[in-house]
């Protein structure tokens, strides 16, 4: 039971780093129709900067708020570059984020090194049915609770929101209205940097984060987005919580190394039952 136990929480921790970075390719999705396949890039930068600010001497708070921001600054530089030029469709931005994503560890080697690189986060443990959890584990699940929350009133109560919302709905008519849909792409990727970034300063305590990094955490946030179609903020919390609850499940009982064979079969699965249903709702259209 302590291992069960132990292995749930563990993967509901990393879990909600997964829907983090799934809930910014959905908010990047929505508005501009690209699918950023440098999101994974948002968390490694986030993660590893933290580390850097903390070996500096800034105080925890301060480094990983400062590590999200430069997330976000990163989000908005890959906008400029993927959307920024009017007329760029959704197909050649999403070559560019991917070519972006490449070019990213580059700049990662460069600065950090080849090395895994992780911060001390909350410390201590707590005893819960036998099992030691580490602090850790809630203090990510609390963060990632109240960022979904806060994320949630952004998009239904702020002006702001509503236009990344009528971008998403009609981008034509949210054009007509006044709003400029390319600005708020722009704002799309920063958010999505930035929740990214949220992503990489919670979970690098827990994993250890280098260059490489990158394609695994887009991986399991794609899989995590996949579930709601890319468009809902809500299924793809769910599946990043039950997509680390799998994964850790599998680690913890079975064979580590299988772990992004779970992502992957997700992923496969989701498609292949939308490919299904659309194929039905087709034929009776017809």
């Amino acid at each position: 039971m302590s291992d069960f136990l132990q292995y749930l929480i563990s993967g509901l921790a990393v879990g909600c780093g997964f829907a983090l970075l799934g809930s910014g390719l959905v908010t990047i999705h929505r508005v501009t129709r690209v699918v950023n396949f440098a999101q994974g890039m948002f968390a490694v930068v986030a993660g590893l900067t933290a580390g850097s600010l903390l070996s500096a001497g800034l105080p925890h708070g301060v480094a990983e708020v400062a590590a999200v921001l430069v997330a976000g600054a990163t989000g908005l530089l890959v906008g400029i570059v993927a959307i920024g030029r009017r007329g760029t469709g959704p197909q050649s931005a999403l070559i560019v984020t991917l070519g972006i994503g490449f070019l990213a560890y580059a700049g990662e080697i460069l600065i950090w090194g080849e090395d895994p690189h992780s911060f001390a986060g909350l410390g201590g443990a707590v005893e819960i049915g036998g099992a030691h959890l580490q602090k850790q584990y809630f203090l990510v699940i609390g963060a990632a609770a109240l960022g979904f929350t806060a994320l949630g009133l952004f998009f239904t109560r702020s002006y702001l929101g509503k236009a990344l919302g009528a971008c998403a709905s009609n981008p034509y008519a949210a054009r007509a209205v006044g709003i400029d849909v390319t600005r708020m792409g722009l704002v799309a990727f920063t958010l999505g940097g930035m929740l990214g970034g949220v992503a990489g300063v919670l979970v690098t305590p827990l994993q250890s984060v280098s260059y490489h990094s990158d394609v695994l955490l887009i991986t399991n946030g794609f899989a995590a987005a996949i579930l709601g179609g890319l468009v809902r903020l809500g299924p793809a919390l769910v599946g990043g919580l039950a997509l680390g609850v799998a994964e850790s499940m599998v680690a913890g009982y079975y064979e580590a190394s299988y772990q992004s064979v779970v992502a992957l079969a997700l992923m496969l699965a989701v498609m292949v039952w939308r490919a299904r249903r659309h194929t039905a709702l087709y034929e009776e259209a017809t």
